[in-house]
């Protein structure tokens, strides 16, 4: 169970913080924080959301103490995703399928932290509006908005791009 939590915050770091030795870094941190806390957990809520809060912590403490590098984890990401589900034929698909992925790379990069950080965790770790909102210590209503103000953004920047 440990090893795919692990998997889950490592995503999520990396995503977040679009740098697999700092992602690395914070899966580790992650890690230790949750043993240490495990003993707090009193099951109001499920096991890898309560252990995503602690790693969006370790993310944002990571982000106060460094300025980000490049953009080239969310292509990282999104071909760990698509190669654990789909197997691409053709040159054509592989083709548009890198397109994609660079449309949302770019498109991703312009939201401010706190989009992004609804975005990956209800699209991405497909997590309920109430993890997110438990995750991000914010109400539902909040999650919402937030989702809905980076889609907006995602497509008038897509719209650009096309």
């Amino acid at each position: 169970m440990l090893t795919s939590l692990q998997d889950v915050w490592y995503r999520f770091c990396l995503s977040m913080l679009r740098d697999t030795d700092r992602a690395a870094d914070a899966t580790q941190e992650t890690g230790l924080r949750f043993l240490k806390q495990i003993s707090s957990f009193r099951g109001e809520s499920q096991l890898q959301t309560w252990s995503l809060g602690i790693a969006l912590n370790v993310v944002r403490e990571i982000k106060r103490r460094r300025i980000l590098s490049d953009d080239s984890t969310l292509d990282q990401l999104a071909t760990e995703r698509s190669s654990v589900g789909s197997n691409v034929n053709s040159n054509t698909e592989r083709l548009e399928e890198a397109e994609l992925k660079d449309a949302l790379r770019s498109t991703m990069s312009i939201l401010p932290d706190r989009q992004r950080e609804a975005i990956v965790l209800r699209f991405f770790e497909e997590l309920s509006v109430e993890q997110t909102a438990e995750i991000m210590g914010c109400a539902t209503g909040t999650v919402k908005a937030t989702v809905h103000q980076a889609l907006r953004a995602l497509r008038e920047k897509m719209k650009q791009l096309k």
